[in-house]
């Protein structure tokens, strides 16, 4: 019996022996991990995944490419998706189907009903971990605007938006800072004006033509001729075509610049880069019957790639980032609330205009909600073409047009729509 009780001791070690030698090490995984996050929140990333390898042993490949939106749509057709990656405002439309769901995670009961419905599919699940919620305006140069003796709380309308950039390059400042070369920042522009033109007042909107195919793209031209008016008028960067954006965020941090259609993580940087007193605002209304608005969405949020070969690591990493400590360093670098409840997040100096325009309306992103996935880049490409004259008034208003009828289809069938 003794012989026997040994000899089954001795299945057992050796069983136990060879299912830990299954299991994967830690120190053996490399984990991809990719995201558009720039400045400041990017530099607090790279703190959290320098802190989450020394504590788990799990190595991290981090990048942060420019074309970032292009090289996903590239891996996507590809099946060959970062373990974790960014969303940037498309967690359910473009990656819903890429994503693994998240609703068995830990952290799921914080996150904050002002987004988890915007992160959320139609069968309610959650696509990613939301750190922070976006909501921003146009950011500005408050010593600027002192100087010439602008409150920004007057600038409602963008008529008087056009005066203020008069007297601004009255004073020897360049009004609007664009960058052509990371050319997002031109497609941020042409997404946040045109709500004001087409969404924001109730009196006179094409909210249901752009979601059910009758748009007039004829209307675009509204937004075309205020874009070229201001080109024509000198409000942008002589360079706007090449800048890019740490030298955006160079120019305002050191005054020469007031207006900037960015976002509060530029503000982040601004301050970070200069003495200048930074800020944010609404942006101003279209119609006179109208009112300024703040635009709210989806900001920097993580998502695990269905198919990754070490999904419990990147589970794992969300985690992570899911510690209190870690989601108020990355919400304080974008400059945002957090994106769950009860974490306060210290807003600095931009805390003063968070509770100043605490009673602005806000309206989404106008791609995410209004226009088909892919339709960013035709918001960048032809804001480009506007300013380097390669394209008409019409030209604009036919490649929009064109762009948007060929993907109707599918935004139909990603919305549920037959």
């Amino acid at each position: 019996m003794k012989k026997l009780a040994l000899i089954i001791v001795a299945i057992m070690l050796a069983a136990t022996l060879f299912a830990c030698s299954q299991e994967p090490d830690a120190a053996d995984v490399t984990l991809e991990i990719m995201t558009n996050v720039p400045g400041e929140a990017n530099a607090a990333l790279i703190e959290i995944i320098a802190a989450f390898t020394e504590e788990t042993g799990i190595k991290v490949e981090y990048s942060q490419p420019s074309g970032y939106e292009d090289l996903m749509r590239t891996r996507m057709a590809t099946n060959d998706l970062p373990d974790v990656f960014s969303t940037h405002g498309w967690a359910v439309i473009r990656y819903g189907t890429f994503l693994r769901p998240l609703n068995d995670q830990p952290w799921v009961s914080k996150v904050s009903p002002q987004i988890g419905s915007v992160v959320t599919d139609h069968d309610g699940n959650l696509m990613v971990l939301p750190v922070d919620i976006d909501i921003a305006g146009l950011v500005f140069n408050r010593d600027i605007l002192n100087e010439i003796g602008v409150d920004p709380a007057s600038i409602t309308h963008w008529g008087i938006f056009e005066d203020v950039c008069e007297k601004i390059l009255a004073a020897g400042y360049i009004p609007i800072f664009i960058g052509g070369l990371d050319d997002w920042m031109l497609g941020q522009a042409a997404d946040w004006i045109p709500p004001s033109l087409f969404i924001t007042y109730d009196g006179d909107n094409h909210r249901e033509a752009l979601l059910d195919g009758t748009f007039d793209w004829n209307e675009w031209g509204k937004f075309v001729d205020m874009f070229s008016d201001w080109i024509a008028r000198g409000f942008f960067n002589e360079d706007a075509t090449s800048a890019d954006y740490d030298t955006l965020t160079r120019v305002l941090g050191q005054g020469e610049a007031a207006f900037s259609f960015t976002g509060n993580h530029a503000a982040i940087d601004a301050a970070a880069s200069g003495p200048a007193n930074i800020g944010m605002m609404p942006l101003p209304a279209y119609f006179p019957g109208d009112a300024p608005s703040l635009i709210a969405g989806e900001s920097l949020t993580l998502g695990v790639w269905k198919d990754s070969q070490h999904s419990a690591e990147a589970l794992l990493f969300l985690e992570f980032v899911a510690r209190e400590e870690n989601m108020i360093k990355l919400a304080q670098a974008r400059g945002n609330v957090a994106g769950f409840t009860g974490v306060q997040v210290d807003m600095g100096f931009l805390t003063e205009d968070f509770n100043r325009w605490s009673h602005i309306r806000t309206f989404p992103y106008f791609d995410r909600v209004y226009l088909p996935g892919g339709m960013w880049e035709d918001l960048c490409n032809t804001g480009l073409g506007l300013f380097n004259g390669t394209m008409t008034r019409q030209a604009v208003i036919d490649h929009m047009r064109q762009s948007y009828l060929s993907r109707l289809d599918a935004w139909f069938e990603a919305r549920g729509i037959n």
